[in-house]
């Protein structure tokens, strides 16, 4: 098995009609994709973290055609989650059929860039990976960014980590995140990475939950 770290830039912006009112609503910044998943029956379930004032955007979410259910989970001053089940529509619709297709797993959560790019962690055998990519639809271009053995059977505390983590949490050491004093912020990991402060938060909280349960077992 392999691991892949794509950066995927749909030619409008958007992996859905949904996703694109969102993208459009200005007082609204995409942080990322906590969840996604396809329902049997063509519908799909995304779970985003949103920057914003979630009063504008949920008078237009709820009346929008593709949207069957919303809610808002833990809003707060600056940022939120919106549940959304949302009818089939592309290209979300299309790249969840080849992940089934080529039974690959998805890597969560996946982060929204500064651009409108989708940076993402794909899971699965590189012959299945590669046709999938094969398969992406045109309105997609795609950047293979990383790649590399994925071990889950490693005993070491970092395997516990999904490579977005390790990234986060490398880079966070690395700019003296750990050290007493402390020599870096959020923001300043973020600048380095080019994601939300809200990103880097989530990665480490995960990261640090991961090793410490390795840790004392």
């Amino acid at each position: 098995m392999r691991y892949f770290d794509f950066t995927l830039t749909p030619e409008d912006g958007a992996i859905h009609p949904v996703d694109r009112a969102i993208a459009e609503t200005g007082a609204i910044s995409r942080i990322s994709l906590m969840h996604i998943d396809a329902l049997g029956d063509g519908t799909g379930v995304l779970l985003y973290r949103l920057k914003g004032n979630p009063e504008v955007l949920v008078p237009d979410i709820g009346d929008h055609p593709d949207v069957i259910s919303y809610d808002l989970l833990e809003a707060d001053d600056e940022e939120f989650h919106l549940y959304l089940h949302i009818e089939p529509g592309n290209p979300a619709g299309a790249l969840m059929m080849l992940a089934e297709k080529y039974a690959l797993m998805i890597d969560t959560p996946i982060d929204f860039t500064r651009r409108g790019a989708l940076r993402l962690t794909v899971i699965g055998a590189h012959d299945m990976v590669k046709g999938a990519i094969e398969e992406l639809p045109d309105d997609i271009s795609v950047n293979i960014e990383q790649v590399g053995s994925y071990t889950p059977d490693r005993q070491d505390t970092l395997s516990e980590l999904t490579e977005r983590q390790l990234e986060v949490f490398r880079k966070a050491v690395e700019l003296g995140y750990y050290e007493i004093p402390r020599k870096a912020t959020h923001e300043d990991i973020a600048d380095r990475l080019e994601c939300a402060p809200s990103t880097v938060d989530e990665h480490l909280r995960k990261a640090e939950s991961r090793v410490l349960r390795t840790l004392v077992g």
